[in-house]
């Protein structure tokens, strides 16, 4: 096994920020509506600086149980709340709750959703892995007021971002996939081996949203509460959203073919060019991972992580996600057994570890 950067697991908490590239920056930090938090240049010294993993011991990770912490909520908990008519950005089902005394909660809710399963299976892969999401808990909600339209709450998420602060031009702005090329080791920043897994990682799961504003780039440890990144010895880049995932990426991101299908992600291979370790991940339109290339480094990188994984863990991940309740009319996934799925998970992780990139 190569050798690898470590950083406290407690600095992984994380959520938000940064831009696609600098036409996307000027655009954002000229609009009135959203006014600029942090410069360019201070943003490009944090994503120079920033990690991108961070060490777990991934046999002993319990998937089933998932992160723990303040907010955190055991599988299948019925929570109930209090309606908030409050509009929420993206295209999945979703509403705002209260609970005591006054807690916000974000709900993604729907049998049909492939989000509400995909997020949990993929933030609990990245989470024992030590790659940086939030935290989703798979739960049944009980809404009080909830309009006569919101139904199907029965199969919900709630989600709890990741501490940190976020470093953003304009409200969640984000980061490009091809800014991880900008992540300098001379400035202790994470070394291409890890950036490379995580690209990797996005290409195992089919990570077909991969706009800028489904990545964040952090603030955390002991200076996340700075408003002033120049100050912040600790980044972090992750990942926000991975509803789109477990399915195959596709140019429209539709979330039939994209998010929860066992078909289409069986079908979906992790290399598109095995000889030069082109990755398989087609870019949707609003996407900016397209088809990355992959070093040895990289792809020892993560397989090394893979393979600590038991088929117990894998069976928990699975489960957890609820996958076997997913199905559309375009994507009839019930009926699939957990053992499928893990089956499926361990041919794309033979697929990576029995491999050989170019160095």
């Amino acid at each position: 096994m190569m050798p690898v950067r470590r950083l406290a697991v407690g600095t992984l908490l994380v959520a938000a920020a940064s831009v696609a590239d600098c036409a996307h920056v000027d655009r954002l930090s000229k609009d009135p509506s959203r006014p600029p938090h942090d410069t360019a240049q201070t943003r490009l010294a944090a994503i120079r600086r920033a990690h991108v993993w961070a060490a777990t011991d991934v046999a002993s990770m319990d998937l089933m149980a998932g992160p723990s912490g303040p907010g955190a909520f055991p599988p299948n908990t019925t929570v109930t709340c209090d309606y908030v008519d409050k509009k929420m950005g993206g295209r999945s089902p979703k509403f705002t709750c209260v609970i005591p005394p006054d807690e916000e909660l974000k709900v993604k809710f729907g049998p049909g959703n492939g989000e509400v399963y995909g997020e949990v299976a993929a933030s609990r892969l990245f989470w024992a892995l030590g790659f940086g999401a939030d935290r989703l808990y798979p739960v049944h909600v009980v809404c009080r007021g909830c309009p006569s339209n919101i139904q199907g709450t029965d199969i919900a998420t709630i989600q709890r971002k990741m501490a940190g602060r976020e470093i953003e031009m304009a409200t969640g702005s984000g980061w490009a996939w091809p800014e991880l090329d900008l992540v300098d080791p001379a400035a202790a920043g994470a070394v291409r081996a890890e950036r490379g897994a995580l690209k990797l990682l996005a290409v195992l799961i089919q990570h077909t949203d991969s706009k800028p504003e489904q990545q964040r780039l952090l603030c955390v440890g002991s200076h996340e509460k700075r408003r002033d990144a120049e100050s912040c010895s600790e980044t972090f880049m992750m990942v926000h959203d991975l509803g789109l995932t477990f399915g195959h990426a596709n140019l429209f991101n539709r979330n039939s073919v994209g998010s929860v299908n066992l078909t289409e992600w069986s079908q979906a291979s992790i290399w598109t060019d095995p000889v030069r370790c082109v990755a398989n991940l087609s870019k949707s339109l609003t996407g900016t991972l397209n088809n990355p290339s992959i070093t040895e480094a990289g792809r020892r990188f993560l397989a090394d992580l893979l393979v600590q994984l038991t088929d117990a863990q894998l069976h928990d991940l699975f489960e957890v996600a609820r996958v076997t309740n997913r199905s559309t009319v375009a994507n009839r996934s019930a009926g699939t057994t957990i053992e499928e799925w893990v089956d499926a998970f361990k041919q794309k992780r033979n697929d990576v570890v029995n491999h050989t990139c170019p160095e």
